[in-house]
């Protein structure tokens, strides 16, 4: 495809971008970081309370105007922590968390690691019955709830037993011990810290675990060998609490450098360089499609009044990786590669363009199965690599230093998992991820398998095909998808697609600019416009109602199909899925 993506990696890549001089002694600090072992004693808040009393009062914390030193930050920590032991919180146990983003939240969260428990990360856009599936997957012995929340909670067929309203937590955490908790310096790597749930893209979500060991892996790789924040940084921060690019990602590379935390409320287009500025931020985190709506604001002062130096995250596409970078001027993007239940993160420590890194574990980008998404074996039984500059599934080596925690569901957990892949014996984590093997230990994302579909004997990748839209100036979002037609093979192509206020859509002018830039096989055969995307609060767009739609009218939305190169898309018709099962539509 046309999309601009690095197919390898090479010697001399890796040798003009290589770390400076200063960054080394703080990136071999953290490296001894990855030696961690599951029975040892390290823990988020064992990290998180050495480092206050390292700098206590270098500022920790910046939200809405208010500053919180580590020292002071760490001393109301230990008075949650009291007060949620008196409450019978202990080692092991689980603790619900439904709060919006806020010091409060923070403040909980590490209180519970500091004790042993795990933070059930209750995503608070949730309601009903998915609400009560979340809460009912924790079996947890307190919830500790934001007064903000109150209406989600009403909405549970089955009231909670045992919840600890936020405010409640506050005013008894005043007069409670602020020393630190026992407890903290036994806890070990191999435990859990966090229960992270899926984004429900597919179907009701599922609790990813989230052990002190992975956490400390991200600290040292995706942090201390890849962000690498110095002391007087400040990572600003509009990712919902509740997702690991915020506690994870974010948190251990503050905690790598010592550096600050700004925290937002929530994520807003117009209101995130103003933002950036005022937390005196020098660094962000970001995900999914947030660097796309930026783009997409009307060029501003603040796009260059800011002090951003690097930014992290994943999900960045490669067509507009590099007019992100020169409008708003980061010296480095370090995108990463990892999820919520993967047991291996690659991270883009050497600052190249369009890829996402490189990793020191073992993985392997395999053949994989188009009918089943399953990684093909040879006659032998054996896994096939797939040859520098291919695309295939990525698996990722389960070990005694990278294992698989898995999800709160022993079955789904071993789904996840293949077994006697190159030698008898061995396991490995399949991502379901396609990628690119760039050589040198770096990858490419290229899509979700689940996301790929095949067309005229060929795959489709919907990144590259929702890339390829954004050419069309009258188009502000697309998500490709493939669906079924009766009596064809495979999956025809279709998109849904929003436009700009007061544009039209131009069928013959979309459908020139998508055969420049796509494969004809990869050229949708379905456009409908729609006034929304329904998405997840972490800018995953749900596909699952659109796929069931298909290329069914809608009252609210109008369809388009694909007459030809020349026709491009005009208003769908009766007739045209019977045309294109006998060939004769599209005519390319």
């Amino acid at each position: 495809m046309s999309t601009d993506t690095r197919s390898t990696v090479s010697l001399f890549d890796l040798a003009r971008n290589l770390p400076g001089v200063t960054e080394l002694p703080g990136m071999l600090r953290n490296a001894g970081h990855m030696l961690v072992r599951p029975g040892d004693r390290a823990s988020i808040g064992l990290y998180f309370q050495r480092r206050a009393a390292a700098h206590p009062d270098r500022p920790f914390l910046r939200f809405e105007g208010r500053e919180y030193t580590w020292g002071e930050t760490n001393s109301e920590v230990n008075r949650y922590a009291h007060v949620l032991a008196a409450r019978g919180v202990g080692r092991g146990d689980v603790v619900g968390i439904l709060l919006t983003n806020r010091p409060e939240a923070l403040f909980t969260v590490l209180a519970v690691v500091k004790l042993g428990a795990a933070a059930g990360l209750l995503n608070h856009n949730q309601r009903d019955a998915v609400l009560q599936h979340s809460f009912g997957l924790l079996n947890s012995v307190v919830d500790v709830v934001g007064e903000e929340c109150a209406d989600a909670l009403g909405t549970l067929t089955d009231a909670r037993p045992n919840v600890l309203w936020s405010a409640g937590l506050s005013v008894e955490a005043c007069t409670a011990d602020a020393s630190n908790p026992a407890v903290c310096e036994q806890i070990t790597a191999g435990e859990r810290a966090y229960l992270v749930f899926t984004s429900g893209t597919t179907g009701l979500p599922k609790a990813s675990v989230m052990t002190h060991l992975r956490w400390t892996k991200s600290m040292a790789g995706i942090g201390g060998l890849g962000v690498r924040l110095r002391g007087s940084d400040t990572l600003y921060c509009c990712l919902p609490l509740y997702h690991n690019n915020a506690l994870t990602v974010a948190l251990s590379s503050v905690m790598a450098g010592g550096a600050t935390f700004a925290l937002s409320r929530k994520f807003s287009a117009s209101r995130f360089w103003k933002e950036v500025v005022a937390s005196r931020a020098t660094a962000f985190v970001y995900i999914g499609e947030l660097c796309r709506y930026l783009l997409d604001q009307p060029p501003g002062r603040t796009d260059r009044e800011h002090t951003v130096r690097l930014c992290v995250g994943n999900g960045l596409r490669p067509e507009i990786w590099d007019e992100f970078q020169q409008r708003f001027g980061p010296e480095r993007i370090v995108e990463f590669y990892g999820a919520s239940e993967g047991n291996v993160a690659f991270i883009n420590a050497f600052s190249l363009s369009r890829t996402a890194g490189f990793t020191p574990l073992p993985f392997a980008v395999v053949e994989y199965d188009d009918a089943t998404g399953k990684a093909l074996r040879d006659p032998d039984g054996l896994l096939r690599r797939v040859r520098p500059g291919g695309t295939g599934l990525l698996l990722a080596k389960v070990t005694d230093r990278s294992p698989f925690d898995g999800y709160t569901d022993a079955a789904a957990t071993e789904s996840k998992l293949v077994r006697d892949g190159f030698e008898a014996g061995d396991c490995w984590f399949d991502t379901g991820d396609l990628v690119r093997n760039q050589r040198f230990g770096h990858i490419a994302f290229v899509d979700r398998l689940g996301d790929t579909f095949r067309w005229k004997g060929e795959n489709v990748a919907t990144t590259e095909v929702e890339g390829a839209f954004e050419g069309i100036e009258s188009i502000t979002q697309a998500v490709a998808f493939g669906v079924d037609i009766p009596g064809a093979e495979g999956k025809a192509g279709m998109a849904a697609v929003t436009l700009r206020e007061g544009a039209t859509f131009d069928g013959r002018h979309a459908a020139g600019i998508l055969y420049d830039r796509l494969p004809n096989y990869a050229v949708p055969l379905f456009i409908r416009i729609v006034a929304e995307l329904e998405q997840t609060s972490t800018f995953k767009t749900r596909k699952v109602e659109l796929r069931k739609q298909g290329y069914t009218p809608g009252d609210e939305s109008a369809l388009y199909v694909l007459a030809g190169r020349a026709e491009g898309y005009v208003p769908a018709y009766p007739d045209y899925a019977d045309q294109v099962v006998a060939g004769q539509a599209p005519r390319n």
